[in-house]
C-alpha cells in the first residue's frame, strides 16, 4: 500500500491553505490542495476569501502595538475586571 495521499479532508486542506498563505506550505502540500480545490467548491470558497482577507491586510495602514503597550493594557483591563468583578 502506498504511503502518498492524494486527496485530504476539507479541514486538512484549509489548514494548507492557511499555511499557503504565509508561505509556510510545502511542494507536496500545495499540490494535494490544489487536487482538492478541483473538486471541493466550499474549500475553493474559503481560499478565495482568505486571499481576499491577506491582500487587504497587506494593502492596510495598519500598525501593530508594541509588546511594552500590549503588556500595559492588559494589566490595566485585568485591573478593570478586578474592580467590577468587587
Amino acid at each position: 500500500m502506498s504511503k502518498f495521499k492524494i486527496t485530504i479532508p476539507c479541514d486538512e486542506a484549509n489548514h494548507v491553505c492557511d499555511k499557503t498563505q504565509y508561505n509556510n506550505a510545502t511542494l507536496w502540500e500545495k499540490i494535494k490542495l490544489n487536487i482538492h480545490l478541483i473538486y471541493c467548491r466550499a474549500c475553493r470558497k474559503y481560499t478565495a476569501n482568505n486571499s481576499k482577507l491577506t491582500k487587504a491586510i497587506k494593502k492596510s495602514d495598519v500598525e501593530c502595538l508594541d509588546k511594552t503597550s500590549k503588556d500595559l493594557m492588559k494589566r490595566d483591563f485585568e485591573k478593570a475586571l478586578k474592580e467590577v468583578a468587587n
